[in-house]
């Protein structure tokens, strides 16, 4: 791939190549390496990312707090797979990880109503469990407040 015909895609590769091999979101100037482009440039996408929703900053900074599926900060959502984990913003995104990865896991959550441990996830590419994903806001609404969502 051209990077510098298409930077934003490269530096959203940068980032999910990132998170999912290592668990965290890579710094500008780790970004700038993988891809050939300098940190202004690298923080410029970052933010036309954000601003399109394939990333979700924390606020006022340019510190990534989701690449969904995959949160950069603890959540009570974790999708394990091939001894490797990761927190996900939802239920539903911890779904969405076994899918963005390709592989088979369990989730370890728990009822947020009752604190009851769910047992769920995905197996042969199947989702399992008899727990269920309760959706306080209308998908039309979800960017309006994402972190609230």
């Amino acid at each position: 791939m051209d990077f510098f015909a298409n930077p934003d895609a490269a530096v959203r590769d940068a980032i999910y190549a990132s998170v999912v091999e290592h668990g965290a979101a890579p710094l500008p100037e780790e970004i700038a390496a993988a891809t050939g482009l300098d940190t202004a440039e690298v923080g410029a996408a970052i933010q036309r990312l954000a601003d399109a929703h394939v990333i979700v900053l924390q606020p006022s900074t340019t510190a990534l707090s989701w690449a969904p599926p995959f949160s950069l900060l603890p959540t009570p959502f974790r999708s394990c797979a091939a001894g490797a984990s990761w927190f996900a913003p939802c239920a539903w995104d911890a779904f969405g990880i076994f899918a963005a990865i390709g592989k088979d896991g369990s989730i370890e959550a728990r009822c947020a109503w009752s604190g009851v441990a769910l047992t769920c996830g995905v197996r042969d590419a199947r989702a399992y469990g008899d727990a269920v994903v309760h959706l306080l806001v209308p998908a039309a609404h979800f960017w309006d407040d994402i972190v609230y969502t």
